[in-house]
């Protein structure tokens, strides 16, 4: 679980492939501070540390993580990810609840504003879309932000100066990929209103909610 707060900002060093599963190496000034088995976002995916040094450590990815982000999409060495450890039970919730669990890519299609600036993005696939709300939250990359609207083929959230220096959504342009997970609370919202238009689910929440 995370915060979508981002640590600090970490840079790809080696990227191969055994088998079914995907090894990234990531350079980064925590590695020294992580330990095996660790959970880490990586842009906003959760990964497992299988090594680490004091400069660099290790990751690995199965293929439906490698299909699901735009790390099957361009992934390579020197390529900049954002990085943030998973929450303790005692830190304080500054974000949003974050799972790690990328939904989808997104194109920021365009960027307006000069030092607050609103970026616009649009899903690969747009029934995720659904799971968007207006002022609702959203993770871009790993990135806790709030949705400043929400349309039927697009969205768009506010980029504070603080945030574009401290993690990489400060170099997108225009056509640039992003990792997208929508709210927990409204996947789960969605899922309760798909059983309920089933007789059987219906009947099922009845009882148990009654």
């Amino acid at each position: 679980m995370f915060t979508g707060l981002v640590e600090t900002i970490g840079t790809i060093r080696k990227f191969s492939r055994k088998g079914t599963y995907y090894t990234l190496t990531v350079e980064a000034e925590i590695s020294g501070e992580l330990f095996i088995g660790q959970s880490v976002s990586v842009s906003g995916a959760c990964l497992t540390v299988t090594r680490n040094d004091s400069g660099t450590f290790d990751v690995e990815m199965m293929q439906e993580t490698f299909s699901r982000t735009w790390f099957g999409k361009g992934i390579r060495p020197g390529a900049r990810v954002n990085l943030e450890r998973a929450m303790k039970l005692t830190d304080r919730l500054d974000g949003h609840l974050v799972l790690g669990h990328v939904d989808g890519v997104a194109t920021l299609r365009e960027v307006t504003g000069t030092e607050t600036k609103e970026a616009v993005f649009v899903p690969e696939n747009p029934e995720l879309l659904r799971g968007i709300v207006s002022k609702g939250s959203v993770a871009i990359d790993g990135v806790s932000l709030t949705v400043i609207d929400a349309g039927n083929r697009s969205f768009s959230v506010g980029l504070i100066p603080s945030t574009l220096e401290a993690t990489t959504l400060g170099s997108l342009r225009a056509g640039s990929l992003i990792n997208l997970e929508t709210d927990i609370l409204g996947k789960y919202v969605a899922r309760l209103t798909e059983f309920q238009e089933d007789t059987k689910g219906s009947e099922y929440w009845t009882s148990l909610l009654s």
